[in-house]
């Protein structure tokens, strides 16, 4: 008798939760398939329009916790469970847990600005929070520079998403200024052409329209008469083509007998009798 009980109660949890469990399973299969579809469809457009590698990771899992986590929350509903109870315990936990990582939420919001905007790429030369650097990776929180010595710099993405940015390689070419103080008794026409040759000698330098090299006088300083050289370049010849007209520059105005000075002070001695 109470095996027959027992059967009838089955037999009626079965009437009552069958077709819920049915439903609910019916929901989370064609949910998966959904959430599925819309997953490669975001991917399909992320490639399109040429989303950071990390950024396209890191959005594409969030989606998809995010779906996961409404469709658990719909079946469980489904089924005849509680939900409101449920959802208001992921409440809590979110604003907990949001409270607790400020500073690296602000880092994430940072990072998925950098990533989408790119006001730089890996491989760029640029300066940021005081640190000059060649950006070596790209993180959701984070990135990385190798200064010109070589030391690796870690910027906080959040505070670098909201500060100045210089970015020097991203245009492909450079313009210079290299000062040249010479003497005043010196020949300024003399000076101008000396190292206006020397540039014309190389071939690394740009000389379109709009972007020939140019000499002029910038400055009557208190010991010298100061002259900045103008050209353009391209990104990987900066350096090399700075460096060599600092020193052949020198030389050769040295040669043509073009003074260059450097701070003096006359000393006068005054005996008393």
């Amino acid at each position: 008798m109470e095996l027959q009980n027992w059967i009838d109660r089955g037999f009626e949890l079965i009437m009552i939760y069958g077709p819920k469990i049915l439903f609910a399973l019916i929901i989370w299969i064609v949910g998966s398939w959904v959430i599925k579809m819309l997953l490669k469809g975001i991917q399909k457009t992320m490639e399109r329009g040429n989303y950071d590698v990390s950024l396209k990771k890191f959005l594409v899992n969030l989606i998809n916790w995010a779906l996961k986590i409404i469709l658990i929350v719909v079946v469980l509903g489904t089924v005849g469970i509680e939900t409101t109870s449920f959802a208001a315990i992921l409440a809590a936990a979110g604003l907990a847990i949001g409270l607790a990582l400020q500073g690296s939420l602000a880092n994430f919001a940072g990072g998925v600005l950098i990533l989408i905007i790119k006001p730089f790429k890996i491989g760029d030369f640029i300066k940021a929070q005081g640190v000059e650097g060649t950006v070596k990776e790209i993180s959701i929180f984070n990135t990385q520079l190798l200064t010109f010595g070589n030391q690796l710099a870690i910027l906080p993405n959040g505070k670098l998403s909201n500060d100045n940015i210089i970015n020097y390689t991203s245009e492909g070419i450079r313009k210079d200024a290299i000062i040249y103080g010479i003497g005043y008794d010196s020949d300024i026409k003399l000076t101008r052409d000396i190292i206006l040759n020397l540039v014309n000698e190389q071939p690394e330098v740009i000389q379109d329209e709009g972007k020939q090299p140019m000499m002029v006088v910038v400055e009557l300083a208190d010991s010298s008469v100061n002259l900045s050289l103008r050209y353009w370049s391209k990104n990987e010849d900066f350096w090399g083509l700075h460096w060599k007209f600092l020193e052949e520059g020198k030389i050769r105005l040295e040669a043509a007998g073009v003074v260059i000075p450097y701070p003096q002070r006359d000393l006068h001695i005054i005996k008393e009798d």
